[in-house]
Order: C-alpha cells, then sequence, then structure tokens
C-alpha cells in the first residue's frame, strides 16, 4: 500500500477578499510539483465565498466539476441555459465536456458560504455537456459510506462520466469503517471534512488528506467524532 499525505497546513491558500480558497492539488498561481494530481482527481479545493460575491462565468471542457456545499448555498448559472440554488446538503456534478461556460455565486447576500470544488479526469472526452443535483440527507451517512457520486446505476448516486466514486460517511468517536472500491485498481483519497481519524497508519485532523493506492480495501478509524469524504479515482502517472 502506499499513501500520499496532505497536512491542512500545507495546501495552497489565497484570500483575495472575496474568496478565502485552500487547494490541496496545484491551481491557479500555486504550484507544487508533487501535487499536481492523485490519479484522476486533478482539484480538491476549499473554498469560502463572501456574501454577494462569487465566480463570474469562465470556460470549462473534459472536466467533471463536482460541488459540496458545507455551509450555506451556491447560485448556478451555464451556457446549457441550467439554472438553479445548490444547498448545504445537496450535491452538483457537471460534465463540461465539449466545453461550458458557468458562473457560482454565493446565494446569500450577507453570510459567508463554504464549498468544495472538485475536479476529475473525464473517462470519455468530448461529451455532450450536462449538469445534474440532488439533496442526501446526512442520517444516511451516519456509521456507513453514502454514495453521492458513481456511474453505477446500483449506487443510486449523481451519475459521473468517469470509473470513479464520492461517498460520505460520519463515524463516532472509536468506530472503524472500511472502504471497499468499486473499481479494480483504484486509488482513495480521504479527505477530513470534520473531526479526527486514523488511517492508513496516520493520524488525521480537520481538513488533513491522504491518498490511498495499492491493496483494494481501506478502513479509517474515528478518533473524534468525525465526518469523511471518500473520492475514489483510477490512478495514472
Amino acid at each position: 500500500m502506499e499513501t500520499i499525505y496532505h497536512p491542512s497546513a500545507e495546501r495552497g491558500h489565497f484570500n483575495f477578499g472575496w474568496l478565502d480558497s485552500h487547494h490541496s492539488f496545484s491551481f491557479g498561481n500555486w504550484h507544487d510539483r508533487d501535487k499536481v494530481h492523485f490519479g484522476a482527481l486533478r482539484v480538491l479545493n476549499d473554498d469560502i465565498v463572501k456574501g454577494g460575491e462569487g465566480f463570474d462565468n469562465y470556460p470549462h471542457e473534459n472536466m467533471e466539476i463536482i460541488a459540496i456545499p458545507l455551509k450555506g448555498a451556491l447560485s448556478h448559472k451555464d451556457s446549457a441555459g441550467n439554472k438553479g440554488i445548490v444547498y448545504t446538503g445537496d450535491v452538483q456534478i457537471m460534465s463540461a465536456g465539449s466545453g461550458i461556460s458557468h458562473s457560482e455565486y454565493n446565494a446569500s447576500h450577507y453570510d459567508n458560504a463554504n464549498f468544495l470544488q472538485i475536479w476529475i479526469f473525464p473517462k470519455q472526452p468530448g461529451i455532450r455537456p450536462r449538469r445534474d443535483q440532488r439533496s442526501f440527507h446526512p442520517d444516511d451517512r451516519k456509521d456507513k459510506w453514502q454514495i453521492i457520486v458513481s456511474p453505477r446505476a446500483e449506487d443510486h448516486a449523481l451519475w459521473i462520466n468517469q470509473d470513479a466514486r464520492l461517498a460520505l460517511a460520519r463515524l463516532g468517536a472509536g468506530k472503524t469503517l472500511p472502504y471497499h472500491p468499486a473499481f479494480p485498481g483504484n486509488g482513495v483519497y480521504l479527505f477530513v471534512l470534520e473531526g479526527s481519524i486514523t488511517a492508513g497508519g496516520r493520524a488525521l485532523e480537520k481538513r488533513d488528506g491522504l491518498g490511498i493506492a495499492g491493496p483494494a480495501d481501506v478502513s479509517f478509524t474515528a478518533t473524534t467524532d468525525a465526518e469523511v469524504l471518500a473520492i475514489e479515482v483510477p490512478m495514472f502517472a
């Protein structure tokens, strides 16, 4: 088993006033040659956007883009005619495919919004752009994995153009939970949203990341009450 440890304090960080952003992987003006991607996982940004502010319309192509609000809500609009509000508890996925432009704004004029922005390289390039959104109740991830993104129909999740899965879990202190990859050869990137855990022989705190590649199953133990995001992706150099 090979592990890659990304402590929270070593993430890239930019504060533009309207946007306070931490980058687990190289992004924008921040580059770390050892943190370019983990397999097909290219971007994991932890963004805090001030009330009334947001990202102006900007283009993408051939990328699977996932937004997970942790606090507040986002207003989405894109060139395919999609628009709506993505609330805490929702997950949004967009296949940029052959090309799409979109904007994301804090839906509140007063309160900050915090969301994860995740980019995953697609399996099939040039597909027709698409967007989907769904609510996931937090009770359905208590002491178990709640699959939120997957290409497999049996996972009852948002579809992604990749052999990849995203899952959330909330564990009480002292409990252990295994993760079984859906696709042989995939790696798993664990990202601690709240609390602290141990995984892969390491102690992980809030916003720490750990990439695990190698033998199939991964387990983590909560040392305090904890919430964890697992991102399973194909591995390549």
